[in-house]
């Protein structure tokens, strides 16, 4: 399918870009807004925030949307990692991180512990950074997720991807729909003070019902952020896109998940599931 007028981007520049770039490259670090060629990463990065892949580009869950490189093993821990991420944050200035991963299922604790130490490391640094932890579901293990959330996080995400209906076309066997509600329904109940988030990427063929009922399950399970964007096709061994939504029903769906009560809702073409999220968080704090 040709992309829309919509879709199409300026690639990213200015001093700030450049120099968080160089501060990643300096200290060997891996980023989403690069490795998955983040539509919205000049401007995220001029803002001062930036999303951490931790724990290696080798991910033990093959989703059919993601263009990851898998295995059943992920690569060694590196437990310099932490630091090196912090040094890179004290360096550039960001005033807002996330830490994301690759799935880490050959893991005792999914790499609970690692995300817990990435954490602590970019806290000690400066406490009143502002931290979010994008978490993969740790196969539900109550124990793991509660390392996370000791570890203080500002906000805790974790991505239903899309509707249920489509959980088994495009996500891995070992991931599911009620596996992620409880993860994110258990992480509010842990830390109610914790903002939680979720997003959903639209464009398989989901209907508006669908979208629909999957916003009000995620606000049952106490979801605070809601994220929806455009899947993109990464490569020709990806799903296909079965549609382009238009900015007026992401406009739509926005609206309807404020009715919900959402307490901030992010919806558009190319927005991922941290974009903005500096400005979501700082809002709360404000408000």
């Amino acid at each position: 399918m040709t992309k829309p007028e919509w879709l199409k981007t300026r690639p990213p520049a200015g001093a700030k870009f450049l120099t968080l770039k160089s501060a990643l490259n300096e200290h060997g670090l891996n980023t989403v807004c690069t490795g998955a060629r983040c539509p919205n990463v000049g401007e995220c990065w001029s803002r001062g925030t930036a999303t951490f892949m931790i724990m290696g580009s080798v991910c033990t869950r093959n989703c059919r949307f993601c263009a990851v490189d898998k295995g059943k093993h992920g690569e060694p821990l590196d437990h310099s990692e932490p630091s090196r991420i912090a040094q890179a944050v004290k360096e550039t200035g960001l005033r807002y991180v996330v830490l994301t991963s690759v799935d880490r299922d050959d893991l005792p604790d999914g790499g609970a512990g690692h995300f817990s130490d990435c954490i602590g490391a970019i806290k000690d640094i400066n406490k009143d950074l502002i931290v979010e932890a994008l978490i993969p579901d740790f196969q539900g293990d109550m124990e793991c997720l509660r390392k996370v959330i000791e570890a203080h996080p500002d906000v805790v995400g974790h991505n239903i991807e899309t509707t249920e209906e489509f959980q088994a076309v495009a996500r891995d066997k070992k991931a599911g729909y009620r596996l992620s509600m409880d993860v994110l329904g258990n992480a509010k109940k842990m830390a109610p003070s914790i903002y939680t988030k979720s997003s959903l990427m639209l464009g398989l063929g989901e209907t508006e019902e669908m979208v629909l009922r999957t916003m009000e399950e995620l606000k049952n399970a106490e979801v605070d952020i809601l994220t929806l964007g455009q899947y993109l096709r990464p490569t020709v061994r990806q799903l296909e896109v079965k549609e382009f939504i238009p900015p007026e029903r992401f406009a739509y769906y926005k609206e309807k998940a404020l009715e919900m009560g959402f307490l901030s809702v992010i919806s558009g073409p190319l927005v991922r599931s941290s974009y903005m999220a500096d400005f979501i968080v700082e809002g709360f704090s404000k408000g």
